[in-house]
């Protein structure tokens, strides 16, 4: 199995993408010889790779040569008859190129690129005309995949964010230091009206979620913070919109049940800031320390996965028709984080851990 894996890596492929490219395989050929390369991967011996593809050991064995000499090239299966494929090499090349960049730099006056966009790129640019199973099929051989976007934050500054890391590690030390917890803090809303998400629907049947039509307004918000050391989570239900006062309020939530010096981490909304908290903050053996993330950096924040947390498990295309009823289950779901630790701990980590461990900082 290691030789497979091995020779796998040499040319730039894993299990993993092994994997893929049995279900992305155009022709029937070509994914039979994937499926026995991932078979061979996960420990199958050759001869029982045969048997399970009923082939010839000596077959299995060339293929493997082959891909040993010449790669995922020599794995593809290449048409020898019928009719030459749509797209010359030179222009799938092109379509490539053009893909990975804005349609508009393609002189196409769309924002995203979808089967229709390549059906009209290949039109205008090569004069030719494919079938939607064509097109969807050629960005699939050209490496593509279809992935819901990040935000990019563009604002963000990129020289604030090493610094910061830097200052999480000093954190750190000085937690492990004194005994003080570090929480991350954050706020969200849950509608009524759930979060509509993708779902698994019978093919041809439409995507659809029951809806009430609670009022935009009917919602219930919350304050949370979470501690990565300990896997403690601590939320307060928000009536209205955050303030100054309300942030006080939950720092003193949090000061009531946490006894130890405290050091909390947020970012920088008007609501984090102001006379209430300042006032606070100025009370006598209070030991508890504020930090700011650096502007636009929520991928730093601990808290935000929570939020994507109650997101997929609670509300997701849920209509609850009004914000007692979210609040029930949001509630109930804070309840049962304490039973489940080690899935916060995981599920919380984020670019800025990631981002410590690989510089080495701690």
């Amino acid at each position: 199995m290691q030789d497979v894996v091995t020779m796998l890596g040499q040319w730039g492929q894993d299990v993993r993408q092994v994997r893929t490219r049995i279900y992305r395989a155009t022709d029937a050929r070509e994914r039979e010889r994937w499926h026995a390369l991932w078979l061979l991967a996960q420990g199958w011996p050759a001869s029982k790779v045969a048997d399970a593809l009923d082939r010839d050991a000596h077959t299995i064995g060339a293929w493997v040569a082959a891909f040993r000499a010449q790669g995922p090239h020599a794995v593809s299966f290449d048409q020898t008859g019928g009719s030459p494929p749509a797209l010359t090499m030179g222009e799938q090349a092109a379509l490539k190129a053009a893909v990975q960049e804005s349609p508009r730099e393609a002189g196409l006056a769309v924002a995203n690129w979808t089967w229709k966009v390549v059906w009209q790129y290949v039109q205008t640019t090569f004069g030719k005309r494919l079938a939607r199973s064509s097109c969807v099929r050629y960005l699939h051989r050209l490496g593509f995949t279809w992935k819901r976007p990040k935000n990019r934050l563009l604002k963000a500054d990129a020289g604030r964010r090493a610094a910061f890391v830097r200052d999480y590690h000093a954190l750190v030390e000085e937690a492990s230091r004194t005994g003080a917890k570090i929480f991350f803090a954050d706020e969200a809303h849950f509608r009524a009206d759930g979060d509509l998400c993708g779902k698994w629907v019978l093919q041809g049947e439409p995507a659809l979620v029951a809806s009430t039509s609670p009022r935009y307004g009917d919602k219930a918000s919350y304050y949370s913070a979470v501690c990565l050391e300990t896997g403690e989570v601590e939320a307060m239900a928000l009536d209205g919109t955050s303030t100054a006062e309300t942030s006080a309020a939950f720092l003193r939530h949090l000061r009531a049940n946490h006894t130890g010096p405290l050091i909390v981490i947020w970012d920088n909304g008007p609501a984090h800031g102001g006379e209430a908290i300042r006032a606070y903050l100025r009370s006598p053996n209070l030991r508890l320390r504020l930090v700011r993330l650096p502007p636009y950096s929520p991928d730093y924040n601990a808290d935000e996965p929570i939020w994507k947390w109650v997101r997929q498990e609670v509300t997701a295309n849920t209509c609850f028709g009004t914000k007692t009823a979210v609040r029930q289950h949001v509630d109930a779901f804070f309840a049962g984080l304490a039973d489940r630790v080690a899935e916060v701990q995981s599920r919380c980590r984020t670019a800025l851990q990631a981002e410590v461990a690989r510089t080495g900082s701690v």
